[in-house]
């Protein structure tokens, strides 16, 4: 199966819902620009960071947008808070057998995004769809939906979790270290409950378990919800799996605005990573932006973003 970097995976979520933003100029295209062009275009660039880029410390997910989105359904939506709300709950009850509460409802192309989070274990956080019918202003609470795949990753990455919380444990205690030793901090836990969706995630990671043992594990939390912590570890004994289908994207934000990402502190935690004992195996993307994110988008990933990420992944056996 092929591995992709943190940076995709921070993108995909974003844009789950409405697509790319729009693709970017090809090579060829862009070397046929003329300067006034480009320097029309980087203008363009500093108007939009101006008015779009925060610090990550003041994000909560206000003014994310998915693309196409339409505002009206929103509007709609928010007349019928309660209804969509319950539906949403009795949705991820009935099809995923797990209790949620939800944060947020942000607008999408033919309805509304709704984002959750799990009550209890298996945490996660993950996002369903309630369709919207503008024009005769009428809420489909009958027709609730989630993206295949989504969130049987997060129950599976919230049952990995579970079975090892020592590992995981020592893990956030090192990453929770490293922004009182360097000037970088996390992502604000409102910005991962309002738009964030990513599954089982802490202000400094999120990760995706993928392939067959995950599928099969999945299966048995649907089988047995009250799934023990000791009943997933004695399953993934029995059912082996590579590391490389456990994907963790940790990053960090420069603390001060203005600053760049300086190397020297993203190859001291990849060191340090390399280094620990007794953390969760898996594949480890680390990555360090300055410390704005782009709040209509909800990515932090930018030119002078740096990274250690695959093809160059840490691999923790």
């Amino acid at each position: 199966m092929k591995q992709f970097s943190i940076i995709t995976m921070l993108l995909g979520m974003s844009f789950i819902l409405g697509g790319c933003m729009g693709m970017d100029k090809t090579k060829e295209q862009e070397e046929k620009q003329v300067d006034s062009e480009t320097v029309a275009g980087d203008t363009r660039k500093n108007e939009y960071e101006k008015e779009n880029f925060v610090p990550i410390q003041e994000y909560t997910g206000e003014g994310f947008k998915l693309r196409d989105s339409r505002e009206e359904n929103l509007e709609i939506a928010e007349k019928y808070q309660d209804e969509v709300e319950e539906a949403v709950k009795q949705f991820f009850l009935v099809e995923y057998k797990s209790e949620v509460k939800v944060h947020n409802m942000v607008a999408a192309v033919d309805g509304v995004t709704v984002y959750v989070e799990s009550i209890g274990e298996p945490h996660f956080y993950t996002f369903a769809v309630v369709p919207v019918d503008s024009k005769n202003e009428v809420v489909r609470t009958d027709s609730v939906w989630s993206l295949e795949g989504e969130v049987e990753t997060g129950i599976t990455g919230g049952l990995y979790a579970m079975a090892y919380d020592k590992e995981f444990s020592n893990l956030d205690q090192y990453l929770e270290e490293t922004t009182e030793t360097y000037p970088i901090v996390g992502t604000p836990i409102v910005a991962i409950e309002n738009v964030m969706a990513t599954g089982y995630t802490t202000p400094y990671y999120f990760f995706s378990p993928v392939g067959d043992v995950f599928d099969k594990l999945f299966l048995e939390y649907m089988n047995n919800p009250e799934i023990t912590a000791d009943e997933i570890k004695d399953f993934l004994a029995k059912n082996p799996f590579d590391p490389m289908y456990v994907i963790f994207g940790i990053e960090f934000y420069m603390e001060e605005e203005n600053s760049e990402p300086k190397q020297e502190i993203l190859d001291s935690i990849a060191s340090d990573i390399e280094s620990l004992e007794n953390i969760p195996r898996g594949e480890y993307n680390i990555s360090l932006n300055d410390n704005y994110i782009d709040k209509k988008r909800g990515v932090g990933q930018k030119d002078n973003t740096i990274d250690r990420s695959d093809p160059n992944a840490i691999m923790k056996e």
